[in-house]
């Protein structure tokens, strides 16, 4: 598992040294799945900082919809990052750390509720694991192998914390809730169907309606949206077509709020490497502007994006 190397809040570098993640499962965790074997541990330097923080931006809205950087992971297992700039563009990319290159899923939390993401979830060797941005990594559980997408969409459940969705390799997928500390509550099912999608992401509020959603991109390249609840144990009402032609994209990734207006936007990178900007309008019926394009090349060279 990665150590960690992180940015505290009032921004000045402290590089801490930690021990790899146990192979114990940590706390109270159900992960109703076969557990796989932890991985050896590795020596590596992983740093990450939230976001800078928009004082514009209303609280209601940072509650639901979080302020994030975007990272992105290359091959080698190098760590960058990438600052909003407040109008929906992104900051010069910043070195924030390396030994990322074992990681199938990482996705960012907000653990306090306060609109910016303080750690990590990763799924590493079938396991999942948490790291807050100013501490060392710590074992969630075993059994995470089985899951083919594993992401954050916020405040999906209601409760105080970001919570986690994973699907199965039959299409199910799951709830699981978080309790503010990086641990997760036994999952519940969502649903069936689900490997319809090659894409699925979300980072809070399209709508304006207070709840987190997301979108979904099905093979024929129509996107779907599916509009948040705030039950957890029905997190979504139905699907929502939002239009066709999105096979032209090979991610699409939303980490909140990029041009600070409380709404979420959607990243999308083109086979050129090329990224977009669909900017959330709040408008459920059409919830992204035209795209814009932020980053000219080069961003097919991350394996991860998040």
């Amino acid at each position: 598992m990665a150590n960690s190397s992180g940015l505290n809040r009032a921004g000045i570098l402290s590089r801490v040294t930690v021990a790899a993640i146990t192979a114990a499962l940590v706390g109270t965790t159900t992960v109703a799945v076969a557990a796989d074997a932890p991985t050896a541990s590795h020596s590596a330097s992983s740093a990450a900082q939230s976001a800078p923080r928009a004082g514009a931006l209303a609280a209601s809205a940072a509650a639901v919809t979080p302020v994030n950087s975007l990272y992105g992971v290359a091959s080698n297992g190098n760590l960058s990052r990438y600052d909003p700039n407040g109008t929906g563009g992104l900051k010069a990319a910043v070195g924030s750390g390396s030994g990322w290159q074992y990681s199938k899923f990482i996705t960012q939390t907000d653990n306090n509720g306060d609109g910016h993401a303080d750690g990590l979830w990763f799924v590493e060797g079938g396991r999942l694991a948490y790291m807050n941005y100013e501490g060392a990594p710590v074992d969630i559980g075993g059994g995470w192998g089985g899951y083919t997408k594993v992401f954050s969409a916020s405040n999906t459940g209601g409760g105080a914390a970001d919570d986690l969705f994973a699907r199965d390799s039959s299409g199910v997928l799951w709830h699981y809730l978080g309790y503010g500390n990086g641990k997760l509550t036994p999952r519940y099912q969502v649903g069936p169907g689900w490997n319809s999608y090659n894409q699925i992401t979300g980072k809070g509020d399209l709508t304006n309606d207070g709840k987190a959603d997301i979108v979904a991109r099905d093979g024929s390249g129509i996107l779907w949206l599916y509009k948040g609840t705030g039950d957890y144990k029905k997190p979504f009402a139905g699907r929502t077509k939002i239009g066709a032609g999105w096979n032209s994209f090979n991610n699409l990734l939303s980490v909140g709020d990029l041009n600070f207006d409380g709404v979420s936007d959607l990243v999308a990178r083109d086979g050129a490497g090329a990224l977009w900007l669909y900017k959330g309008t709040g408008n459920a019926a059409s919830p992204f502007f035209a795209k814009v394009k932020i980053g000219t090349s080069g961003w097919n060279g991350f394996k991860i994006l998040f």
